[in-house]
């Protein structure tokens, strides 16, 4: 068949301001949807990868018009959804025949839900897609129902049936790796400036799932019974020599934790190492997961940057959140990260359930005491399928806007903080953060390339408006 797998068209103003958006923004990989085409792929259909972060709304459409689909699956997260509600009908006014269905972190968490938002919808895939896809289009291309086909709700007449879920997929191995061929120029791909140090940049996920249980996180195993489910080594070692010959320079690994399993960390270091290939990389791990060796070893190994979870320097948020950490354990991975030379980003967020304006303010000076590279001061948002989201009442209240759910707008205040200070938050985060003359210092030495100078200048754009605005953040 032939078959299209869209991002519905959307600009970076759209989630950030359109003063900080320069030295916010970011176009990532779409890892699920190249995982979802790269099976379709082996099926053999034939795929076209539409990403609406480059191309308008009517653009999307005459692409998928000229290209006579037959399918097409729409990718959606909450803040998405409306868009890909536009989408789904355009593209049935174009031709009532094309089947559409959605899938993405939005789809998963609501289901039927989707399906009873628009008739334009066909299906919905309720859980990882690699496998449900492609038996999803072996049926409709041989003009049969999808009755059975596990891990699918779908709409037959006036009727919504939601199918079994499918089982996670424990093999991994058994996946083609994504489909980056079909992304076009990889160079307009990039994480946002100042995390990355070359060009092009390709997304590797090793691990699925998380063990964890942060009450703002959303996994598709609700309960963790599933755990993480791990790649072997060396299969992760044939997508990073892929990647190399596709002409990639960095590797951004995006499991929740590359550290969850200590040993297997330290063994992929030392193999990437053993095999002396020509890559930068980035990682992220919680702060209770590393010690000085393993840093150590990512750092001989090419690892230049790392991301460590910190969110709030009150542990008694630390606890609502159910983080499982403690304030010390965050001192000492940033300390031992900055010892091995490791460029160092630390995540923040405000409006944790029963956080004051007091002790946000004390989450800021905790971020000035770590002092890492680079500080990020996020909203809590509760996101569907989250703990957050289906306990709200006890919590907070949430916003009846999904325009709010990008980590950008306050979508969720607790009881004990109002939204506007949510956002007044975040704008003193960032100035007082950023202004030390003592860090302005420490970057301006650090400035080694262009791109590092081209990103300096971005946030030194954003500096400007942080101070010169009034309500940056502030949503009316």
């Amino acid at each position: 068949m032939r078959c299209v797998l869209i991002i519905p068209s959307w600009v970076p103003e759209d989630i950030f301001s359109s003063k900080t958006a320069g030295s916010q923004i970011n176009y990532w990989q779409p890892l699920g949807t190249l995982y979802v085409a790269a099976s379709m792929l082996k099926a053999g259909h034939e795929v076209r990868f539409i990403n609406g972060a480059f191309m308008k709304h009517e653009e999307i459409l005459k692409e998928v018009s000229a290209f006579r689909a037959e399918f097409a699956g729409i990718y959606s997260t909450t803040f998405g959804w409306k868009r890909a509600l536009k989408t789904a009908a355009d593209i049935k006014r174009l031709n009532r025949d094309i089947f559409i269905t959605v899938g993405g972190p939005y789809p998963i968490a609501m289901q039927e839900r989707c399906l009873e938002d628009s008739r334009d919808i066909d299906a919905v895939v309720t859980g990882e897609g690699e496998i449900t896809v492609v038996e999803m289009l072996d049926r409709l291309s041989h003009g049969k129902g999808l009755d059975g086909v596990e891990g699918v709700a779908f709409r037959e007449g006036d009727r919504i049936i939601k199918n079994p879920p499918r089982p996670l997929i424990t093999d991994l191995d058994s996946l083609p790796f994504p489909a980056r061929e079909l992304l076009g120029n990889a160079d307009d791909y990039i994480p946002p400036p100042a995390t990355y140090r070359r060009r092009p940049v390709a997304v590797i996920i090793t691990s699925r799932g998380c063990n964890r249980r942060c009450i703002f996180c959303f996994q598709i195993d609700r309960t963790r019974k599933s755990g993480i489910r791990f790649r072997s080594i060396e299969n992760v070692m044939e997508e990073i020599e892929l990647c190399l010959r596709q002409g990639y320079r960095e590797i951004k690994f995006i499991d929740d934790t590359l550290a969850a399993d200590y040993t297997r960390a330290m063994a992929l270091a030392k193999e990437i190492k053993r095999r002396g290939l020509d890559f930068t990389w980035f990682a992220s791990a919680c702060v209770n997961q590393v010690d000085r060796p393993l840093l150590k070893a990512f750092k001989e190994a090419g690892c230049w940057a790392i991301l460590l979870g910190a969110e709030s320097g009150v542990q008694k948020n630390l606890n609502t959140i159910k983080k499982g950490i403690t304030l010390e354990q965050t001192r000492r991975a940033v300390k031992w990260a900055k010892d091995a030379g490791l460029t160092v980003y630390t995540p923040f967020i405000f409006g944790i359930p029963g956080e004051t304006f007091e002790e946000a303010l004390k989450t800021i000076e905790f971020a000035i005491e770590l002092d890492p590279d680079i500080a990020n001061f996020h909203a809590l948002t509760p996101f569907p399928g989250t703990e957050l989201y289906d306990n709200i009442e006890k919590y907070g209240s949430m916003s009846d806007d999904f325009e709010d759910f990008t980590y950008q707008g306050a979508a969720f205040t607790p009881y004990t903080m109002k939204r506007e200070e949510i956002a007044l938050l975040r704008q003193i985060a960032f100035r007082r953060f950023y202004s030390r003359p003592s860090y302005i210092l420490r970057r301006a030495l650090k400035l080694r390339s262009v791109n590092d100078l081209k990103a300096s200048l971005k946030g030194a754009k954003s500096l400007f408006w942080l101070w010169a605005k009034r309500g940056l953040f502030h949503k009316a």
